[in-house]
């Protein structure tokens, strides 16, 4: 039986994704912490939890591919979207100064988003870490000196750990997409404004200009598009879409088309656009 209001995530408390469960589910939830995507979909693959929360993609680092793997391989369905201001600060033990340290922790991808603010720091060591959150963490429960994390506010707050300095990404406007993922579609029929599909199309020339013409003339709105060789077939490539309309008609007019026109269409969930 699924646990409701049971949320998965990928890393632990205090981490982004964490941040977005609470902010995205506006009600009293509890966390399922995981230390890998493939342990997220796992959780909701066994009803251990009701939905899941994954990063998909960054406005600097661009799509996380291997999770849009994930979501077509298990066959789960997109629900929601919520985009995230990125906020890095750096954090250690209280009465640490920034001139104090020889080693920072964090994700790899925090690390790169931050690495401006080091090359004035040359004699701090990068050291990559598995989670954000969990770099934090790890500076109080062994009582490190010296060392910081890159990880949010909430981790400081949540750790008590102290803000060395605030904002250190290199780009002020990094913000990451996160998808809303459970097992199942809903039953309850909600009014939508984005889908999020796949199509695999005949290895003909114009043949995805046609699709893109298609939507073009069924008002859709193109806000991504990211293909993926397909292992087994070499050349051949899916394309994963997301698109915007007005009206959730136009896309079920667009639907329709697609499915005639495509070797394989695959839609992975029609829900509001969290981008506003």
């Amino acid at each position: 039986m699924v646990k409701k209001n049971k949320i998965a995530i990928q890393g632990i408390e205090g981490s982004f994704h964490h941040a977005v469960a609470q902010s995205y589910f506006n009600k009293s939830i509890y966390i399922e912490c995981c230390s890998s995507f493939d342990d997220l979909v796992i959780s909701i693959l066994k009803n251990d939890s009701s939905h899941g929360v994954m990063a998909i993609e960054n406005s600097i680092a661009g799509s996380i591919i291997p999770n849009y793997a994930l979501i077509d391989k298990n066959n789960l369905n997109i629900v929601g979207e919520y985009y995230y201001q990125i906020q890095h600060s750096l954090l250690a033990l209280p009465n640490q100064k920034i001139d104090d340290l020889l080693e920072v922790h964090s994700h790899p991808m925090a690390l790169l988003q931050c690495k401006e603010f080091f090359s004035n720091h040359p004699n701090i060591k990068l050291v990559e870490s598995d989670d954000t959150a969990n770099a934090a963490k790890e500076i109080i429960t062994n009582n490190i000196y010296k060392r910081a994390a890159i990880a949010s506010k909430t981790a400081a707050d949540l750790y008590d750990l102290n803000i060395l300095e605030d904002s250190i990404q290199t780009i002020s406007n990094n913000v990451t997409r996160f998808v809303i993922i459970q097992k199942k579609s809903s039953s309850i029929k909600v009014n939508y404004n984005k889908a999020t599909l796949k199509f695999i199309l005949d290895h003909k020339r114009g043949s995805l200009a046609t699709v893109l013409n298609v939507m073009s003339d069924c008002k859709l709105n193109l806000t991504k598009i990211q293909s993926l060789p397909i292992i087994e077939t070499p050349g051949k490539y899916s394309f994963f879409v997301d698109v915007t309309f007005d009206s959730s008609s136009f896309f079920e007019k667009a639907q329709s088309i697609l499915e005639i026109m495509t070797l394989e269409l695959k839609v992975f969930g029609k829900y509001n656009n969290g981008n506003k």
